[in-house]
């Protein structure tokens, strides 16, 4: 029996671009489904009922009908529009530079449960404390490892002898940490400090709750941001376009440190 032409799904709105000349093209990462793009007819009209339903960085239950090339959205209701988050210029833009790593690491046909998961749970709390960076962080390992490319962290990668409570190495090429005493033939390979190596432990075992009430100041918050951001953008083979507004931000930011 051939599968049925109508179904529903729940989604995360990543991106959308325009179509035609009234219509949508929406990026969704849905739970059951992947990553999808999908048209939405005629949603650029005032008097759509898609209007304002298919945002960036929104939480919504779709009704779409399956297209020789692209889907189709018939019905879209807002579970949930992070309200919070998206008042907040720094929030907002947290919640894109997230976005954008679910749309370069997902796939079109294979759900990932988890990871749509983590994706709201990450996106309220940043809602809740815009000036954090912990939730990023986060995300950033999760993730690498519901992706399948989690770090080593506990042993070294050339002699894979428990790693001891010491200054270390990381390289993302390699797919992670390596002991002091190894001298692997690779470039691309950074010094990882022991308290950096704890925190990245941290991380890894959760949960984001507990994560949120970590202290860093602002040479471990660097050190932290640049081995993540360098492995994520090593998997990734490309340039996170957020991630240069994001900096601009934090740039002008009197802060410094992770609260």
């Amino acid at each position: 029996m051939a599968p049925p032409r109508t179904y529903r799904c729940e989604a995360l709105t990543l991106k959308k671009a325009p179509l035609a000349e009234a219509d949508l093209l929406v990026t969704l990462f849905t739970r059951d489904r992947g990553k999808l793009r999908a048209v939405a007819r005629g949603a650029r009209r005032v008097s759509s009922k898609l209007m304002g339903h298919l945002e960036p960085l929104t939480l919504v239950r779709l009704s779409l009908a399956q297209g020789r090339n692209l889907d189709h959205i018939n019905q879209a209701q807002v579970i949930d529009g992070f309200a919070d988050l998206k008042q907040d210029l720094n929030a907002t833009t947290k919640g894109l530079y997230l976005a954008e790593l679910l749309d370069g690491f997902g796939s079109e046909a294979s759900p990932n449960p988890p990871l749509y998961q983590l994706a709201g749970e990450v996106l309220k709390t940043i809602g809740q404390d815009p000036d954090s960076d912990w939730p990023l962080r986060f995300f950033e390992l999760q993730l690498l490892n519901l992706s399948g490319l989690m770090p080593e962290l506990y042993r070294c990668l050339e002699c894979r002898k428990t790693l001891t409570p010491a200054n270390h190495q990381f390289s993302p090429p390699l797919g992670g940490a390596v002991c002091s005493n190894c001298r692997p033939v690779e470039a691309q390979i950074r010094p990882l400090s022991l308290r950096c190596l704890k925190v990245l432990r941290l991380l890894h075992r959760g949960p984001l709750s507990q994560v949120m009430d970590l202290k860093a100041d602002g040479a471990l918050a660097y050190e932290l941001k640049s081995v993540l951001g360098t492995t994520v953008g090593y998997w990734l083979d490309k340039e996170v376009r957020s991630t240069s507004f994001l900096e601009q931000l934090n740039r002008e930011s009197t802060a410094g440190v992770y609260t």
